[in-house]
């Protein structure tokens, strides 16, 4: 037998049949009989599992459920309580900003802490937001896609709409005897039933709308035809919302910590992670479970750097300048967890709240097409990574992550599993989450979820089962923004004619339709379609505050 080089590679026996060809032989290769593999993660032709009537189906893996459970089972014992819960969330922060995706040093930022933790963790390639900031808090507050819970765009300079009453993942695991801290950006309603002391906090401290909205009137740099006007200025301050960084405690009402101006905002971060630490500090060697719910402030725009992180970044620009400093808030937050002896009781849950915000330059990177405010990948798969010390090994997946997960599967782990979960939503309030705890924790976990639902507006956008993409609506800019990007809210919905399917794995840019080639696999897909079309005839939509356009 030949030892090496071209006559070892033509000597090969063929597999299945097929015939192996080596260099320079024509023709295509003919696979034969070849029998393929399944692999994990791969749903399409597999139903999902009912649990209850008002609960999205999901995948069952009997085995790593098992090795979860029992995983959870020993912690408990060890520790005598339940874990503590984090949701670190970042804002209109890339795909690929931080270097666990390829980002960091190689975009100008490094981001050490974060990838070292990542590196320990489960890192997931398809976890998926909504287009927006809103509509994503939201879903992770509810466990609800905005079908269901009505947040379908942010509300701006004090417009309705919120939460208003919903159970949260916050009230739920308060009743599990969870001490509730949400810090920084709520931004889901600013009615009184909306703000987080209302719905399920013990306490919060940050602001209840978006950065922009209490700088960009007052920056004659950015908008000098309102900040220079004293009458357009004055408009913009008598608008109903709330212009402070404030603090309430459950059931109380808002109290104003500090107006919010462009200087008072440079230190905005910093002043929010020290009220996280201090929180933090207070959890140490305390009978209860916590859960945290950190929203940042950066990095949406603007950005105004203090004087420490200017120019901090090797790239010198105001957003990667915010990139350092999120990495240095949340390794101040790992940090304090290690010195207070937490770190091995708590899960984190690292995330960004949706893809980068492309119509404003500097911005966050993606690899795939499109940016915030549309349903093309770059503007809903987003930067994840969970954590847990000796829970969670090192790995990645592309298994299908949703953020309406998150609230299934944190009750699960407080100790509330299966149809109990849907009981706890309530009468008439449908789970789009599914429980991924089993995933998240059995050493070579597959997801639990079986497809992702894009939605933009009020309507069906599309459908992601395994590496396919089954898309009806589209968000085409009729105008490029001045970086050559395309933004997500700048342009015109579209409707395919019904045959566009993107193959991710193959064409993740999404501009090559296989639909017609692989009908085998788009029949089964737009199945899905049909499949919740049905959940939406039991469980309506619902709106809150939507768009003046579309159904």
């Amino acid at each position: 037998m030949a030892t090496g080089g071209h006559a070892a590679w033509a000597q090969s026996e063929p597999v299945g049949g097929g015939v192996v060809q080596g260099p320079g032989t024509p023709g295509p290769i003919k696979r034969g009989k070849a029998p393929g593999y399944d692999f994990q993660d791969q749903y399409i032709g597999i139903p999902g599992k009912s649990v209850a009537d008002n609960m999205e189906p999901m995948i069952d893996h009997p085995d790593q459920t098992a090795e979860a459970g029992k995983k959870l089972a020993d912690l408990q014992r060890k520790t005598g309580k339940k874990p503590n819960i984090i949701v670190f969330l970042m804002d209109d922060v890339g795909w690929m900003d931080f270097g666990f995706n390829g980002g960091g040093v190689t975009l100008g930022a490094p981001t050490p802490d974060v990838d070292k933790v990542a590196a320990q963790g489960l890192v997931l390639t398809s976890a998926y937001s909504q287009p927006s900031c809103s509509p994503s808090r939201a879903t992770i507050l509810t466990g609800q896609l905005p079908i269901h819970h009505g947040l379908l765009r942010p509300p701006m300079y004090g417009e309705a709409g919120g939460l208003n009453g919903k159970p949260t993942i916050a009230s739920m695991l308060s009743a599990q005897g969870y001490v509730t801290q949400a810090i920084g950006k709520w931004h889901v309603g600013e009615n009184e039933g909306s703000q987080p002391q209302n719905a399920g906090f013990d306490d919060f401290r940050g602001f209840l709308s978006v950065s922009d909205m209490y700088t960009e009137w007052r920056d004659p740099n950015f908008n000098p035809e309102v900040a220079l006007s004293p009458t357009r200025s004055r408009l913009i301050e008598e608008a109903p919302f709330n212009k402070y960084d404030v603090h309430a405690a459950k059931g109380g009402k808002i109290e104003n910590v500090g107006l919010i101006t462009v200087d008072y905002s440079r230190d905005l971060d910093q002043r929010w992670a020290n009220y996280a630490v201090d929180f933090l500090k207070r959890q140490k060697g305390g009978s209860k479970p916590f859960f945290l719910y950190y929203g940042t402030r950066g990095c949406h725009f603007d950005n105004y750097p203090n004087a420490f992180y200017a120019g901090r970044s090797p790239a010198r620009n105001d957003y990667t300048d915010c990139l350092v400093e999120m990495n240095d808030i949340f390794a101040r937050l790992y940090k304090t967890l290690e010195e207070t002896g937490e770190i091995d009781n708590t899960i984190i849950v690292f995330t960004s709240d949706n893809g980068p915000e492309q119509e404003i330059d500097p911005h966050g990177r993606t690899p795939f097409r499109g940016g915030k405010g549309s349903t093309w990948e770059g503007g809903v798969r987003v930067p994840t990574f969970v954590y847990w010390k000796g829970m969670i090994g090192p790995r990645k997946s592309d298994g299908l992550f949703d953020f309406a997960d998150i609230l299934p599967t944190s009750l699960s782990l407080a100790g509330v599993k299966g149809a109990a979960i849907g009981e706890k939503m309530g009468a008439g309030n449908y789970l789009d989450g599914v429980d991924q705890t089993s995933f998240l924790l059995a050493d070579n976990g597959a997801s639990n979820r079986r497809s992702i639902l894009y939605f933009w507006n009020t309507q069906f956008a599309a459908v992601r089962m395994d590496e396919f993409k089954f898309t009806m609506l589209t968000q085409d800019p009729y105008a490029m923004t001045p970086n050559g990007n395309h933004g997500g809210f700048t342009g015109t919905v579209s409707q395919t004619a019904g045959g566009t399917m993107f193959n991710l794995y193959a064409n993740p840019q999404e501009d090559n339709s296989v639909a017609i080639r692989h009908l085998p696999i788009a029949i089964p897909v737009g199945a899905e379609i049909a499949r919740y079309q049905q959940v939406l005839r039991k469980y309506p939509p619902k709106v809150q505050i939507g768009f003046t356009t579309g159904k």
